[in-house]
């Protein structure tokens, strides 16, 4: 019961602020003109950008509280350094996106610094040497990495789960709800395995998702942009790592890449 009032909380937490805070940005963003058109529509009527600000803020409050609750309450059994470390990668793919929301067009980031960024993000995740070392290879079985796992898998997981799910952006509602998507079904798994802190994460990224997507459905009142793809991205890679979910999450970002190829051959 404790445990499922202190998830309850850890989405409220970060529902509400994302519910709150995206109106505000969203104004914010109008009155400083970044705005995009929204090619979806007939009148192309510009659109505030840089939407992804308020998910990352509610999932920061939401893991806060779960810290606290872990801290001073009771009732969530949880390595805070694991998830403290999941939360900080999330947040640093999130604000690299923000990065290239704002200057990134101006700049012309390449496709190369695109992968390469997302890398040092991972460095948390690497540090603490989150997820398990011990695969299951074909014809072979079961056989360990060891520290090969945290500096070549983590960071190349990271990488290629943000940027595959930040190829087909552009639709109203597309990134928001593909990511509750996601996310929900590895929380679920998580939940019935007792992955308790890709559960939290997972809690968190829920409720800032679900709030923002009241404002990027169709008609969208603002776009998420590189600061939420990359972030969602991100998120399917991190709990897929400390939840020990792997091939679930590379299932689930694969059908990402195999739209793609399919989109390309027919020119989108």
């Amino acid at each position: 019961m404790v445990f499922s009032l202190s998830l309850a909380a850890v989405f409220l937490s970060s529902f509400i602020l994302t519910f709150l805070v995206t109106p505000v940005l969203i104004r914010k963003m109008a009155k400083r003109g970044i705005v995009g058109k929204d090619m979806n529509k007939y009148e192309k009527p510009g659109i505030a950008e840089l939407g992804g600000v308020s998910p990352l803020l509610g999932i920061s409050l939401g893991i806060i509280v779960a810290i606290f609750i872990s801290t001073y309450i009771g009732g969530l059994d949880v390595n805070l350094t694991l998830l403290f470390a999941s939360f900080l990668t999330i947040l640093l793919v999130g604000f690299i996106g923000v990065i290239d929301d704002l200057i990134g067009w101006k700049k012309g980031i390449r496709q190369w610094q695109h992968a390469l960024f997302p890398v040092f993000a991972a460095l948390p995740l690497m540090a603490v040497q989150a997820g398990t070392d011990i695969v299951i290879l074909p014809f072979l079985g079961a056989a360990s990495l060891g520290v090969l796992y945290s500096l070549i898998i983590v960071p190349l997981g990271i990488t290629g789960s943000s940027n595959a799910f930040n190829m087909l952006a552009g639709f109203n509602g597309l990134e928001a709800g593909l990511g509750i998507i996601l996310i929900g079904t590895l929380s679920l798994i998580a939940f019935l395995t007792g992955r308790t802190e890709a559960l939290i994460l997972g809690a968190a990224i829920l409720g800032a998702l679900i709030a923002f997507l009241r404002y990027n459905w169709f008609p969208a009142k603002v776009f998420g942009g590189d600061s939420l793809t990359l972030m969602i991205g991100a998120s399917v890679a991190t709990i897929s790592i400390v939840g020990n979910m792997e091939k679930v999450g590379i299932s689930l970002i694969a059908l990402h890449w195999a739209e793609l190829a399919f989109k390309a051959k027919h020119k989108f």
